[in-house]
Parts: C-alpha cells; sequence; structure tokens
C-alpha cells in the first residue's frame, strides 16, 4: 500500500498515540503536583505535554475515528485495578514511553522533524521516571502496621534490632529523659540499625534530632512546631506523624497534612498519664472518619491486640508490648501475624483513597 493510500490510517496512529502519551504524562504530573508537591517535576510533566500538544494538529485530529477503533473495548484484569500507587505510576510510564515510540517510527512517515522530536521526548521521559520518587517513604509506611515506639532502656540498640528481626519495619525513638548528647548518640545507632533492615526510622519531637541523624520523619505533639515548618526544615520526602487525642485535634492533623496520626490512648498507660483512654470514644470516631493513615496506640499488646482489631484498628503502634517482651522478635513477629490480613484486606482502598483520591482533573 502507497503512502498517500495509508495516510490517513497514519493519522489515525499518530491522533490515537498523541492522545495516548499526553494522558499517561497527566496522570504522573498529577502525582507530581499534588502527591509530591513537588513544582519542578510538575513544571517538566506539563512542558512534555505541552510539546506533545504542539504537534498534535487539526490535519493529524482529522484521522480520529473512534467509532470505529476495534481497542476501545479492549482490556485486561490488571487494568481494571491496581494494586497499589506504583503500579499506577509503572503503568503510566510504559504508556508513555510505548506511545512516544509508537509516534517516533510513525511520523518518519509524516515528518521527520516530528520523529527527532518524538524520540527526544521518549529519553526525556525516561530521565523523568527515574526522577519522580513514588513518594518513596510514604508508600513504605502504608506498608506497615506495626509501629515500635521505644522507651529508655540500657539494652535498646539490642531490643530493637530483634524487633527489626521479627519484621517491624518502622520505628520511632522516643526518649525524654537522656541528655541531647546521649540523645544524639543513640538515635545515630538506631537510625543506622533501621536503614540496615531497609526500616523507617523516626524522632519523637525533636525535628533538629531526627535531621542530625538523617531519620525518615519526626512525630510531633500538638503543641510541637506545625506541620508545615518541620516539613520545610526536614524535606518534602520527610513523613511527618502527629498525636491525636479527639476529632478535634484530628481535625488540625488533617488541616496541616501530616501524613500519618496516632489515634490513642487507646488503653491507660503510663506513656502518657493523665491521659483518659478513648477505647470508646474517639477510636470509633477515627475508624470511621480519620482520612489519614492511623495507628492506633496506648496500651496495646500481645494479649488485647485482637480487641483492638475487632474495633477497627488497621495498624497499631505499641511501646512496652516490645520493648518490654521476654522475646521480642518472637512478639513481634506474631503481632504481625495476626495485624497483617487487616492490612492486606484495607492498603489498596488506603492507597486509592488517601493519595490518589486528591488527584482531580484540571487544566
Amino acid at each position: 500500500m502507497s503512502i498517500s493510500l495509508a495516510q490517513g490510517q497514519v493519522y489515525r496512529i499518530l491522533d490515537a498515540n498523541l492522545d495516548r502519551a499526553r494522558e499517561g504524562i497527566r496522570v504522573i504530573e498529577e502525582w507530581c503536583r499534588l502527591g509530591l508537591e513537588n513544582q519542578d517535576l510538575a513544571q517538566q510533566c506539563k512542558e512534555l505535554r505541552q510539546e506533545l500538544g504542539r504537534w498534535h494538529t487539526e490535519t493529524i485530529r482529522g484521522g480520529r475515528d473512534t467509532v470505529n477503533d476495534p481497542g476501545t473495548s479492549l482490556s485486561h484484569g490488571r487494568e481494571v485495578s491496581r494494586p497499589d500507587l506504583t503500579a499506577v505510576l509503572t503503568a503510566n510510564f510504559a504508556r508513555v514511553q510505548e506511545a512516544l515510540r509508537v509516534l517516533e517510527e510513525y511520523s518518519k512517515l509524516h515528518d521527520p522533524a516530528m520523529a527527532a522530536a518524538m524520540k527526544n521526548l521518549r529519553y526525556q521521559v525516561y530521565v523523568l521516571q527515574s526522577a519522580v520518587p513514588v513518594a518513596a517513604t510514604r508508600r513504605r509506611l502504608l506498608a506497615n502496621y506495626l509501629y515500635l515506639v521505644t522507651m529508655p532502656h540500657p539494652r535498646l540498640a539490642e531490643i530493637v534490632e530483634q524487633c527489626l528481626a521479627g519484621g517491624v519495619r518502622l520505628v520511632q525513638f522516643r526518649d525524654k529523659e537522656a541528655n541531647d548528647r546521649d540523645k544524639f548518640l543513640l538515635a545515630q545507632t538506631l537510625c543506622q540499625l533501621c536503614h540496615k533492615y531497609e526500616a523507617l526510622f523516626l524522632v519523637n519531637d525533636r525535628v533538629d534530632l531526627a535531621l542530625a541523624v538523617g531519620a525518615d520523619g519526626v512525630h510531633l505533639g500538638q503543641t510541637d512546631m506545625p506541620v508545615a515548618v518541620a516539613r520545610r526544615i526536614l524535606g518534602r520526602e520527610a513523613i511527618i506523624g502527629l498525636s491525636t487525642t479527639n476529632p478535634e485535634e484530628l481535625a488540625i492533623a488533617v488541616a496541616e497534612q501530616a501524613d500519618y496520626v496516632g489515634v490513642g490512648p487507646v488503653f491507660a498507660t503510663p506513656t502518657k498519664p493523665g491521659k483518659p483512654a478513648v477505647k470508646d470514644t474517639y477510636l470509633p470516631y477515627a475508624v470511621q472518619n480519620c482520612p489519614l493513615p492511623w495507628f492506633a496506640i496506648g496500651g496495646i499488646d500481645r494479649e488485647n491486640l485482637t480487641e483492638v482489631i475487632q474495633l477497627g484498628a488497621e495498624r497499631v503502634a505499641v511501646v512496652r508490648a516490645l520493648v518490654t517482651a521476654p522475646d521480642p522478635q518472637a512478639t513481634a513477629a506474631a503481632m504481625l501475624a495476626e495485624l497483617r490480613p487487616q492490612l492486606e484486606r484495607l492498603q489498596d482502598h488506603v492507597v486509592g483513597e488517601t493519595y490518589l483520591g486528591c488527584m482531580e482533573e484540571t487544566n
């Protein structure tokens, strides 16, 4: 078939793949803009879309024939749902790259300059993909359902490592007693230990200490510095958690855009002296209304974990249950085994609603 006779089909292919590439980039752009809040990456995506739009001429659009396109009804299981955010972005990067390759080849029949431009854009997308973190720390946060919060102990580093060996991948260093030098040295040791096990390490209250030891984030109380200030100091990728004990404090956490919240104390605990238990009050409210990932905390241990799960908690944070356990590794493994089905059942919903649900179509 000669090129002149096939020109309409070529335009049709170019039109479909220009649309496909622009749509895929828009999905990525929305994550960069609203998920990562990274202006530079969002701008790169926007420029890619605009460059594609420049080549999407009326002549090419004239080849569109959606009604007779046999591919519009084709699909497969992996397109119907995505297991997590990584899958969403990976699929859309692949979609863009495939479309650009098609554009590069078929543009050779239409305009060599366009073919060269598509080749250049394809390499730009490869570079972009390596630069776009899938909010790596936040994605890892969602994968955790047992959170170790430490307390002073003469063998704390040994205990933390046993918990890590048992499967814990989220640790918060909390010490209200030691001097700053000792806190720094211990936090540094624990941070290195957590990263050895590819676990997230957060520091309680102290943004300066978190920054000094290279922690993955900080956990703040309601009277500590605002979440936005902590994020400005630690960077956009840092995890910022906030303690909450009632619906009003939860509203503050949501407004300040915390990455997660602690909900408690579920039971009375010496860790939070004077704080009333919220098992029958705030906890049910959080189950029904909390839009953020949250950890039930306060007096939770191996014996009452089943009750906490039955009350609706998906994730729990524990202190004494692990730090003072006769066998921290075995206790951590047992608690994780009981919690895992909860997370597997609810994880996709949390990923979709919390991190992707905010992506609205805008120009």
